[in-house]
């Protein structure tokens, strides 16, 4: 007994030296220091509304006559994402919008879910508030895809054409630990997230300023949350290759654009994808994940050619 009683003791001084251990090491590395809130965006560019589950964070530009195009970002990487996109479609004439998805950017940080329904309902309220019923065309990059298939599928006469940049595609290994354990190891390496998304570029260098732009968000309380609950709960890899194939049924005009050297959501995918959506589509030499930033100039020309035809 006395044995025992004496290994119960190192276990439990193990124990809580471990917890200590951890809770200095998270201390150390945690980059939510801040609120986000009114002083937090005092001086951010963009407009901001509330909607139910928190406020939006957007940017809508472009003559009130011009056919509206709606952008929407992909995993975590904000709005800005969409750049070069937004200013050539708002020059020519389109009526533009763009925003923060829930958990990113200058968005609020709702302590739900981040399911598919999360991130339905917030278009559907933002486009709702705007007073913009039709939308001429909708585009996703990377997890956009997924979004913005979900949402024309629950609002089938609201949207005309679909655009996909390199979208989201089943493949994907899931995650693997538990919720709580995967936020914690994020917290303990922020640098990898950022460092993450230099791979989605293949020229990084030619950007010098993305990872610092993107090391804004990662400031505010919440962020680390939404990313880890949309891995974990957003809609299954079957539930999205679902989607996709349901939205062919619709018979709407469809263009893909994928980068040929896209190793996040690798290109190969690209026929997968089409075999399930028939699509117009161009795949862009020398460009990664994100050709809408490499390639700007030709990926903006085939979207407005796109949108131009009948």
């Amino acid at each position: 007994m006395k044995y025992i009683r004496i290994i119960s003791i190192v276990i439990g001084i193990l124990l809580i030296a471990g917890i200590s251990i951890g809770y200095i090491l998270f201390r150390a590395a945690n980059t939510e220091l801040y609120t986000l809130d009114e002083t937090a965006r005092k001086n951010v560019a963009g407009s901001f509304i509330q909607l139910s589950d928190g406020i939006t964070h957007y940017e809508l530009a472009g003559p009130d006559t011009g056919k509206t195009v709606v952008l929407v970002h992909g995993f975590s990487v904000p709005y800005y994402i969409w750049d070069s996109t937004f200013s050539r479609l708002v020059q020519e004439g389109y009526r533009v919008l763009r925003y923060d998805c829930f958990g990113r950017g200058f968005s609020d940080r709702p302590d739900k879910l981040y399911e598919a329904s999360l991130f339905r309902n917030q278009l559907t309220e933002l486009l709702d508030k705007l007073q913009i019923r039709s939308v001429y065309a909708l585009a996703g990059v990377s997890f956009g895809g997924a979004v913005i298939t979900d949402f024309v599928l629950h609002n089938q006469d609201r949207v005309d054409k679909m655009i996909f940049v390199d979208p989201v595609f089943p493949g994907s290994r899931a995650p693997t630990n538990y919720e709580s354990i995967a936020k914690f190891k994020m917290a303990l390496s922020p640098e990898d997230v950022v460092n993450g998304q230099l791979t989605d570029l293949k020229y990084p260098s030619q950007f010098p300023h993305w990872a610092e732009q993107y090391k804004v968000q990662m400031k505010y309380k919440g962020f680390r949350n939404a990313l880890i609950s949309t891995r974990f709960h957003y809609a299954a890899a079957d539930k999205v290759r679902d989607n996709y194939k349901a939205l062919d049924s619709l018979h709407k005009a469809v263009l893909l654009i994928w980068g040929k050297e896209d190793n996040t959501v690798p290109f190969r995918y690209a026929d997968s994808l089409r075999q399930l959506v028939h699509t117009d589509y161009l795949p862009v030499d020398d460009a990664a994940h994100l050709p809408q930033m490499e390639k700007a100039a030709l990926v903006n020309e085939k979207i407005l050619a796109f949108l131009r035809a009948d």
